[in-house]
């Protein structure tokens, strides 16, 4: 996952380079997320059949084709092709990824599992422009030497995966694999609404910070290290895993509400920065809506994860991740046709304004039902 985030602080380097406007910017990192939509809605349960192992082995494959891509990067389409494998990567790996590692737990070790699986995600996409900021900055070579790195990750990931048992019992050869939509049993429905809007919601903050941040940073607040770029959108990253580590203490059912009302906490501090020009405000909106996204993520995966039977887990969890990455996508690309006629501060204000209302509908509905549910025991 830390390959998706890669190029996030490179992102101005690229535009010198080649040349393309900051609309440019969102729709590349966009492509990523039709990349990752596509999979999981051609692909999203075939792990269900086929098994976890030889699918996170294909998705190891795209991540690598992805690095070599931008190692061999001549001009725009090649970025556009990266990110369109980088996509596809994390397609295959998401719902599968999360499915297999709760397979994998012990007896007794579900809850921890599902931490640990969604903190691999959001740690990993926080490592990404971290490490990537890191040595733009200090070493040589800053478009070249992160995707060589990655290689050599990938290709330790690669032997891991290989040594770990299937999970998946009966699991048929990875060619009867067929192109097959998610299934959404309706044991599932009533709670996937309102979990995928906030997942919506919390993702949607998160396109923002690793595709307009960068551009913000240098543009309207000066800051053109590219080292400080990464840390503040990975701290975005880490909030979300510590955000998650508040689940078990509130409750799956509880998480997910009061997660959106975080959430908008972190939206009103990035309008705040983005009003008034200010470093410190976005910061914290890093840290605060990270802390949101990652409570509503774990809730919602938690949620829908229970709910979901046995022979569809994959499947289900993978139709989350579509909607999740919608949010990644189509407000980012909203922000960069909006940055051309009222500039990227107010952009992103009307963006953050959107996104609030979403969060606290979706809030507001859960918090509703969880005590329609209470009464309907009591």
């Amino acid at each position: 996952m830390a390959g998706t985030t890669l190029p996030t602080p490179l992102y101005g380097l690229y535009q010198e380079r080649i040349g393309f406007s900051e609309l440019m910017v969102t729709v590349v990192f966009a492509v990523y997320a039709f990349g990752v939509i596509g999979v999981l809605l051609l692909f999203g349960d075939v792990s269900d059949a086929v098994g976890r192992r030889p699918v996170l082995l294909c998705g190891l494959a795209c991540a690598g084709a992805s690095a070599v891509a931008f190692l061999a990067e001549q001009g725009l389409a090649w970025l556009f092709a990266g990110r369109l494998l980088s996509g596809f990567a994390a397609g295959l790996f998401t719902g599968t990824a999360t499915a297999y590692v709760l397979e994998l737990a012990p007896p007794g070790g579900r809850a921890r599992a599902a931490f640990t699986a969604t903190a691999a995600n959001m740690g990993g996409l926080g490592c990404g422009p971290l490490l990537a900021g890191l040595l733009a900055q200090y070493a040589p070579r800053p478009l070249t030497l992160p995707f060589a790195v990655h290689l050599v990750l990938l290709a330790a990931s690669f032997a891991v995966v290989r040594a770990l048992p299937e999970s998946v019992p009966g699991a048929r050869p990875l060619r009867t694999a067929r192109p097959r939509r998610p299934v959404l049993p309706a044991e599932v429905r009533g709670v996937f609404v309102p979990a995928g809007i906030a997942a919506f919601t919390g993702f949607a903050l998160l396109g923002v910070f690793t595709s307009v941040t960068p551009a913000f940073l240098a543009q309207d607040l000066g800051v053109r290290n590219h080292a400080a770029v990464g840390l503040i959108v990975a701290a975005a990253f880490f909030a979300s895993t510590g955000g998650q580590l508040l689940v078990p203490r509130l409750g799956t059912r509880r998480a997910v509400p009061l997660g959106c009302l975080v959430l908008i906490g972190g939206l009103g501090l990035l309008a705040l920065s983005l009003a008034t020009d200010a470093l410190a405000p976005l910061v914290l909106a890093a840290l605060v809506g990270g802390t949101g996204q990652g409570m509503t993520l774990r809730g919602a995966v938690g949620e829908v994860a229970a709910a979901a039977p046995d022979a569809h887990r994959g499947g289900v969890l993978s139709a989350l991740f579509v909607v999740a990455y919608l949010g990644i996508s189509v407000p980012v690309i909203g922000v960069g046709l909006l940055t051309g006629p009222l500039g990227l501060p107010d952009a992103g204000l009307v963006f953050t304004a959107c996104m609030a209302a979403l969060a606290a509908a979706s809030g507001a509905f859960l918090l509703h039902r969880a005590r329609a549910s209470s009464s309907a025991a009591t």
